[in-house]
């Protein structure tokens, strides 16, 4: 077998005949300057369009053939970089754009800053391609032999793995739209979450869209294991049974605009209006009724007068499981995003304060050593919860509780100590109205879900609520803008998953046997090819 068969073989399993010179393949884009930038503009903007909710698949392969294509023409890797760059600019400002109906929210103070903030932000992130552009284009550089089309888009694959978890790490991460979303149409191609997490799922996600650039053979290759995949997820998924016993929850979306929330005349309406959706028929057999994030509209603090009004809505022998901002007896102390369990006696029996805020939205960096920077928010910065956690009441299996932006983080979802039984996350999406924004939410906490192995409970004020089984199957929702409740029996978790145990080690081996394959068939053509030379010479 010769050399590039190996590495065929290595990568797909098979072997295969040599590939067309790389010129060949990229004839069709000789692009330069300001022209290659902004193709990758363009390809960047395209591939997002892959995204929840609306599923454009062939514009990811076109989007990251493209991004292949121009990153190999590039004639230097810092030129590559600028073009990756571009392309995540296009990319994460059609996938973000969505966070700019937040700033036209009544009283809508920063309106204006909407847009360039938007922009800023996809400037940002658009660094992380880059450096994943630059670093493959200087390792190929390096070692020559790494750039056969096969090895250079599985380090392309690897190299976009790595940047795409520190996205999800540094500066408090913002993971937002990883790749491995664009299945999310596909519930059993979303199945290998549970094995390497959503991040390992985003490398092979990378391949497959991108292996039209590698050649025909690498495009049949990709199907056959996307068909495989979808079979191997479809199968584990009929091996569970549906839940027909056990707790019965009840999700409240009350679908309040965020411009009336927390409007002094409007605080008592909303209130009665959660209080009637919880005590609908069937009220008897329900043992926790759920509310969004900060659905109490006030702040409860030790005694709150409105406490047994609260109590009202706690189902006999059951909970108010509820957002709300909490306090100390003195609310200068500190206020938490959090969510409070109450009985039917007005007793606040758990609480979870919110560990990760978002930065600018929920809490001013630094500040506390510039006093002046909380007034950007409006009402300062929420404090910080100590740390993840599993709640325990009477009744109810153990949960985590999730609030809103946390259920972004893969491996982030639980604390110490006894696993969980479902997952519940509270969120308040009325920011972003009905924009691809809440659906892209909806994806993350269904991938939590998969990864965890457990079920999701997930309430949402305008939408989406839903009950998510431990395979992220949406069994029962809400749509946005409706105004309801959803009364399930509590869904069964799952064993614990691969990803659940080991986190992110599963993804470190995944790209290190990846690494590992380019760099020993890279190395094996290198002494062939040595070889060879030596032999003509002789």
């Amino acid at each position: 077998m010769s050399i590039r068969d190996a590495s065929a073989a290595c990568v797909f399993g098979r072997p295969r005949r040599p590939n067309p010179p790389p010129d060949r393949r990229i004839a069709v884009l000789k692009l330069q300057g300001w022209r290659a930038l902004g193709a990758g503009l363009i390809a960047g903007a395209l591939a997002a369009l892959a995204m929840p909710p609306l599923f454009w698949l062939p514009l990811a392969v076109v989007g990251f053939v493209l991004l292949v294509w121009l990153w190999a023409d590039a004639p230097t890797a810092r030129i590559a970089a600028l073009r990756a760059w571009f392309w995540g600019i296009g990319h994460f400002t059609v996938g973000s754009y969505w966070m700019v109906e937040a700033f036209f929210v009544p009283p809508a103070d920063f309106a204006l800053l909407g847009p360039p903030a938007v922009l800023g932000l996809a400037m940002v992130l658009g660094a992380f391609p880059a450096a994943a552009a630059w670093t493959t284009r200087i390792l190929v550089q390096r070692w020559p032999h790494l750039g056969g089309h096969y090895r250079r888009l599985i380090l392309l694959a690897v190299a976009w793995t790595v940047t795409e978890w520190l996205r999800g790490h540094i500066f408090t991460g913002f993971p937002w739209n990883p790749l491995a979303h664009v299945w999310a149409f596909a519930t059993p191609l979303l199945q290998g979450a549970s094995l390497v997490g959503v991040y390992g799922l985003g490398t092979l996600t990378f391949m497959i869209l991108a292996s039209p650039a590698a050649g025909w053979r690498a495009s049949l290759a990709s199907l056959a294991v996307v068909g495989l995949a979808g079979v191997a997820g479809q199968q584990a998924m009929e091996s569970s049974a549906p839940a027909t016993a056990g707790p019965v929850v009840r999700i409240v979306q009350p679908n309040v605009p965020q411009a009336e929330k927390w409007q002094p005349d409007s605080r008592a309406r909303e209130l009665q209006k959660l209080i009637d959706l919880s005590r609908r028929d069937g009220f008897e057999r329900v043992t926790a009724v759920i509310w969004p994030e900060t659905a109490i509209p006030f702040i409860v603090q030790p005694g709150s007068l409105g406490l047994p009004m609260l109590a009202t809505a706690a189902p006999p022998g059951g909970y108010l499981l509820a957002g709300a901002a909490r306090s100390g007896p003195d609310v200068k102390e500190g206020v938490w995003n959090s969510l409070l369990a109450i009985d039917s006696a007005g007793a606040v029996v758990a609480t979870y304060d919110k560990v990760h805020l978002v930065p600018f939205g929920e809490y001013i960096p630094f500040h506390k050593e510039w006093p002046p920077l909380g007034g950007l928010i409006g009402r300062g910065s929420f404090e910080r919860g100590e740390s993840f956690t599993t709640l325990t009441v009477p009744g109810l299996p153990g949960f985590s509780p999730l609030i809103c932006y946390e259920a972004l983080f893969p491996g982030e979802v639980t604390g110490p100590g006894a696993r969980p039984a479902w997952l519940l996350n509270i969120t308040n999406d009325a920011w972003f109205g009905v924009s691809s924004g809440p659906y892209q939410h909806l994806v993350s906490a269904r991938l939590r879900s998969i990864e965890e192995g457990l079920p999701t409970i997930r309430a949402a004020n305008t939408g989406v609520s839903a009950v998510i089984d431990a395979y992220g199957r949406i069994l029962a929702s809400l749509e946005m803008e409706h105004e309801g409740v959803i009364d399930h029996v509590l869904p069964q978790p799952r064993t614990e998953t691969p990803y659940a145990r080991w986190h992110d080690w599963t993804l470190l081996m995944l790209l290190t046997i990846l690494v590992s394959c380019v760099f020993l068939v890279g190395q094996e053509r290198k002494t062939s090819v040595r070889n060879l030379t030596a032999n003509s010479k002789s």
